[in-house]
């Protein structure tokens, strides 16, 4: 995300390689990357960060759990790279009013981020087991909201996981399955969101048409009509979603 000066990335899961061609195919330089906030440290959220930092010298910004939990042996990161925020206190960065706040999921620490700038609010869920009152305050601010509709329940159910990975997928501090969204989504729906992007989607339990199925039959079930302002955005796993832009 940026406002046509400075940019952040959130999360680094992909190879920092594939992070450099995406910026460069959306003629964005690396150099006006300012920061990588990072919500937790699996590695699906932390793949390019070495790299990003050590070749690049990309500071990252997270809390001080996070923090601990990614500064491994096995991980070449100097801990000078990586600078400690609080929680749900703002900081600012490259134009930006950040604010952290936690979410439950099954890692050290797992953080969501509430970024502003002006009065345009974006907010970022994409690893939740289920959405507390505290992240659900910062959902519901937002003008823009990237979260995580991550596995179709009958798919999941009727899968080839092991019923210890459908178990820890399905609970609290798991992920959010396609009903829970899209309910949680009818219930805080209103016209100063603006966009909706569904993200995280799992590889083998889900598939964008089941997603906005489950969106749109939810919707229709509590009789939720869209102003025709609002835009749904599934997003890919593999590849940069196309801009979205929030200013007027």
């Amino acid at each position: 995300m940026g406002n046509g000066l400075h940019g952040l990335l959130i999360d680094a899961g992909i190879s920092a390689t594939c992070i450099r061609k995406y910026l460069k195919n959306m003629d964005i330089p690396i150099q006006s990357i300012m920061g990588v906030l990072i919500t937790h440290n699996h590695i699906d959220h932390i793949r390019g960060l070495e790299q990003l930092t050590r070749k690049d010298n990309i500071p990252v910004f997270t809390t001080g759990k996070v923090r601990t939990s990614i500064l491994t042996p096995k991980k070449k990161i100097s801990p000078s790279g990586i600078r400690e925020i609080p929680l749900m206190q703002k900081f600012q960065l490259a134009g930006f009013d950040i604010e952290a706040f936690p979410v439950y999921h099954d890692a050290p620490e797992t953080i969501g981020f509430h970024i502003c700038a002006g009065d345009k609010k974006i907010t970022i869920a994409t690893d939740l087991g289920h959405i507390c009152q505290t992240a659900a305050r910062y959902i519901r601010a937002a003008n823009l909201l990237v979260i995580e509709s991550n596995y179709d329940e009958e798919m999941l159910v009727n899968g080839k996981y092991p019923y210890f990975l459908k178990a820890r997928i399905q609970s609290d501090h798991g992920h959010l399955g396609n009903h829970q969204t899209s309910s949680f989504l009818a219930d805080i729906l209103n016209d100063n969101l603006s966009n909706i992007c569904l993200a995280h989607l799992s590889k083998n339990n889900n598939t964008p048409e089941m997603v906005l199925q489950t969106l749109q039959e939810t919707f229709s079930e509590r009789g939720i009509i869209l102003n025709g302002e609002q835009k749904i955005s599934i997003l890919n796993r593999n590849m940069p979603t196309e801009m979205i832009s929030l200013s007027e």
